[in-house]
């Protein structure tokens, strides 16, 4: 590995790995959330009005989960081409792909005009969308990785994940503002017909600018790739000798993305729901919360670097189901007033939402370079799928508990899975990103 530059030798390229890693993650979670905010107050727009409401849900919740079932489609496919041709130009197809796609979001017509449709093409798209959004992480996370100085990993992880509360609570603010501004409410309404469209031009020109700066500013990293002639990157995860490494990250991020769901997805519609909010109390609520939780990432991350990754996801599990749901519970059958919910809504976001801090260094250090951007990708997609059917695992939970308390057995569950996850796995923190065949670094190396 001698004759491969050290990544934290030429810092002017790293920054700007870094800056466009943010960037990137930043417009990923912020395209992701639109449909859960600002399309939620449009939804009559998409729907017929004799829909009964729990029909309504479902296809509300599989225009979310169109999207993440996409994810690891575009993983898979986009992780083989990063891992054997290069990360920044598959970055580049990957951007321009889902910053068409929003911006075909952004101009569809309603059930009035088409019918059904209507939300059949928002699924689709969204459907496309997710797969070349899975693309886009795929790739550019572990290029910001792999530039990264070692010792700071945990720190930079933080930084780039930070963007996802960061990006719900700057949808949260736009609609928000939106609503103040253009009434909404029956699918006639000035939001319904054009407000919610805003969100999605300003998500696929957020997606222009990404891939400028990819463009112009960044560098492939000085990492292997898959060699000629070697098994494909996706074989060696499935069936090969890192299928152990695959299936262990799939426990741990299964977990996560269940927690998220039940924070992101389904607690603004409890605060609704359940405490008789106004959608601009739970606007407000949720932007204020998920500020809370963007700042608390890096932190996060900083703390794996100390005590460890394995360490850090196994206490987290367990702060998870025990500190996140009790919170939950509390604010779900105490419903407080505004100001309690939003200082619980807060705690459960630092308390389940938090296990993202460290992700990017975790699942970029758990697979050697030649398989990286597959392993991150697939890893951190594949799990989308069963927690995105969550509506599903909800309605059947109904039928034993209070509707109130559905959320809170699956957060549970959920902190089981991360440090289920984290046990099986080893500790990564030391290992060198340019090594094929992913050995830990020396301590000379990593000061």
């Amino acid at each position: 590995m001698s004759d491969l530059p050290h990544p934290d030798g030429d810092s002017a390229k790293a920054r700007a790995a870094v800056r466009a890693g943010v960037l990137a993650y930043f417009v990923d979670q912020f395209d992701i959330y639109l449909p859960i905010i600002a399309l939620a107050p449009a939804t009559a727009y998409f729907q017929s009005a004799n829909l009964d409401p729990g029909t309504s849900a479902i296809l509300t919740a599989l225009v979310f989960a169109s999207t993440l079932i996409a994810r690891p489609l575009g993983a898979a496919v986009f992780g083989h081409f990063a891992d054997t041709t290069g990360r920044k130009k598959t970055t580049l197809v990957a951007v321009a792909g889902f910053g068409v796609t929003t911006l075909l979001i952004a101009c569809l017509p309603g059930y009035a005009t088409i019918g059904l449709w209507s939300v059949g093409l928002l699924i689709a798209l969204r459907f496309v969308d997710g797969f070349f959004l899975g693309g886009e992480y795929t790739t550019a996370v572990p290029l910001a990785m792999e530039w990264s100085p070692r010792h700071r990993r945990g720190f930079i992880g933080g930084v780039i994940t930070c963007t996802s509360p960061g990006a719900y609570s700057l949808i949260a603010g736009i609609t928000l503002v939106l609503l103040q501004f253009i009434p909404a409410g029956s699918p006639d309404s000035p939001y319904a017909q054009w407000g919610w469209r805003i969100p999605f031009v300003v998500g696929a020109l957020l997606a222009a600018v990404l891939f400028r700066q990819y463009q112009r500013q960044v560098e492939e990293p000085p990492t292997e790739r898959t060699a000629k002639g070697a098994r494909l990157p996706l074989g060696e995860l499935l069936t090969g000798r890192h299928r152990g490494a695959l299936w262990q990250v799939f426990v741990l991020m299964s977990g996560v993305w269940l927690a998220n769901n039940m924070t992101s997805a389904v607690l603004p519609g409890l605060l609704v729901s359940q405490l008789h909010l106004s959608s601009t109390q739970v606007s407000v609520i949720m932007l204020v919360a998920m500020a809370i939780v963007s700042a608390s990432f890096p932190l996060y991350g900083l703390l794996s670097q100390r005590v460890g990754r394995r360490p850090f996801y196994v206490g987290f599990g367990i702060a998870m189901a025990v500190v996140g749901a009790g919170a939950y519970a509390v604010l779900t059958t105490t419903r407080p007033p505004f100001a309690g919910a939003l200082v619980l809504a807060a705690v459960i976001g630092v308390a389940t939402l938090g296990s993202f801090g460290p992700i990017a260094a975790y699942l970029t250090e758990r697979f050697p370079s030649a398989v990286r951007a597959s392993g991150y990708g697939v890893g951190y997609s594949l799990a989308l799928i069963v927690p995105a059917f969550y509506a599903f695992y909800l309605s059947g939970l109904a039928a034993i508990l209070p509707a109130a308390l559905g959320p809170v057995a699956l957060l549970v569950l959920a902190g089981l899975l991360v440090t289920a996850g984290a046990l099986a796995g080893p500790e990564t923190r030391d290992v060198d990103m340019r090594d094929a065949e992913h050995r830990t670094a020396s301590p000379q190396e990593i000061r």
